[in-house]
């Protein structure tokens, strides 16, 4: 018979997959959001959590409902050479591009930033990375279980101290929700909708859904509906805490611009609050906290990341690939944490709706058989539209002018693809497709049976 997992297992593997979610400093994204949201908060963060936390849920279902060993087995569905091309994009975003170095940034500008006092904060940066970095490559080249220990009941007491931080607001609030300035003044959803891309979750939870998979098959769980009934379980604990969280802490930032005004991204709102609410005792309790936790997890996506470009490309070790990845996260989060997540924009402008056509797409798929016909017609319409989008986010961040061919593209998407000027114009033209092209596959697998049926006949 069949295990079945219990309530306390479920609660373990979810604080688990919590704490692979939070871990890369997510909690500076919504303190952001509230401080400049203000009065319309709930909106943008509705937004938000959309993408942020209900997104991520589906990614780990989607894992757990195909049946598929990986992501990029998953992928190629759609064909062979995307799925490596996808999935080595999306494992170098998480990774060594952006998220990895993210850790180091994130655990500078919340622990080390606040105490420096004059002294040269690039000076500092650098210091502080190269032995941040240098833990978790040594860590990534000779695992121990002191990283899993240390996540083990570290993920429990990030909890405890935000819901602390969170509880004091709530009891001594440090002012009102103040006007919201541009853009959510006029799109709050979709400005938290799209501020949502950068935890990144939703392209970590393709990776993360195989781990959560493995863990409950070595608890004796393996047909595929308590698998995915146990991975909802399980989902659904870590996205609770994920909501939780991120509600509270946008209400922090919303209401701490009357006693500090506007400040210079969530870590700086993190801090100030932190150090007002328990002095420096608690800025200092808060500062290594988060930098444990966005050390283990930097050690988890260097491991993870040399391990799929081992598994690709064999002839270099998995031990030369965490080196390089190490050095490259160092000169990355040398850029300063802003320039980081302003370059992280483009790439997930065009990695997320791919992911979501993805995952719409696997939960959809034998309502049409699995048509390749489906999942490669509306996968290449979510990149013609992604794709001009994200260009026209990196000459915006570079400040170049567009070409003249971007430029005229752009203005037809704009006036002809619904809610393109709000982010998401990839939407409306993917669900198009994907109902004609699986109305065309459906038909088709129907001739193809009635011929079928039609030629055994005639042999009997």
């Amino acid at each position: 018979m069949e295990n079945k997992l219990s309530f306390s297992s479920s609660l373990v593997i979810g604080v688990m997959l919590f704490a692979l979610f939070f871990g890369a400093g997510n909690l500076i994204f919504p303190a952001e959001l509230g401080q400049l949201a203000g009065d319309q908060t709930w909106k943008a963060m509705a937004g938000f959590l959309f993408t942020g936390v209900g997104l991520p849920f589906l990614g780990i279902l989607a894992i757990g409902f195909s049946g598929k060993k990986d992501l990029q087995d998953l992928a190629s569905r759609i064909h062979p050479v995307y799925a490596v091309l996808f999935t080595a994009i999306l494992y170098l975003t998480i990774g060594p591009f952006f998220a990895a170095p993210r850790t180091g940034a994130v655990a500078f500008d919340i622990g080390v930033a606040p105490f420096l006092h004059g002294f040269p904060i690039d000076i500092a940066r650098f210091l502080f990375t190269l032995v941040f970095f240098g833990i978790s490559m040594w860590l990534s080249l000779n695992p121990a279980k002191i990283v899993d220990r240390v996540g083990k009941y570290l993920s429990p007491l990030i909890i405890i101290i935000l819901i602390g931080l969170i509880g004091m607001t709530l009891l001594n609030p440090m002012g009102s929700a103040q006007v919201s300035q541009a853009p959510y003044n006029e799109t709050p959803f979709f400005t938290g909708f799209l501020k949502g891309y950068n935890t990144m979750d939703a392209l970590a939870s393709l990776v993360f859904g195989i781990i959560v998979i493995n863990a409950l098959r070595a608890m004796g769980i393996t047909s595929k509906k308590q698998i995915l009934t146990s991975t909802a379980k399980t989902g659904f604990v870590a996205a609770g805490f994920l909501a939780i969280i991120y509600i509270g802490i946008a209400y922090l930032g919303a209401t701490s611009v009357d006693l500090f005004g506007y400040l210079d991204g969530g870590g700086s709102v993190l801090s100030e609050t932190s150090s007002y609410l328990f002095g420096t005792t608690g800025l200092l309790l808060l500062g290594v906290v988060i930098m444990l936790a966005c050390l283990t997890t930097a050690i988890g996506l260097l491991t993870a990341c040399g391990e799929y470009f081992h598994a690709i490309i064999p002839k270099v070790s998995y031990k030369l690939f965490v080196v390089f990845f190490s050095l490259f996260c160092l000169v990355v989060a040398n850029f300063g944490l802003a320039n980081i997540i302003n370059y992280s924009i483009p790439v997930l402008v065009l990695l997320y709706p791919l992911a979501m056509v993805l995952i719409l797409l696997t939960f959809t798929g034998p309502l049409f058989h699995q048509s390749s016909l489906v999942y490669r017609t509306a996968t290449v319409t979510a990149f013609l539209v992604s794709f001009v989008e994200a260009l026209v986010k990196f000459y915006s961040l570079v400040e170049k002018d567009m070409p003249n061919w971007l430029e005229t593209v752009e203005e037809a998407y704009t006036a002809y693809i619904p809610y393109y000027a709000e982010g998401v114009g990839w939407l409306v033209p993917v669900l198009i497709v994907t109902v004609v092209t699986a109305i065309v596959a459906v038909v088709h697998n129907k001739r193809g049976q009635g011929v079928q049926n039609i030629l055994t006949k005639e042999k009997a």
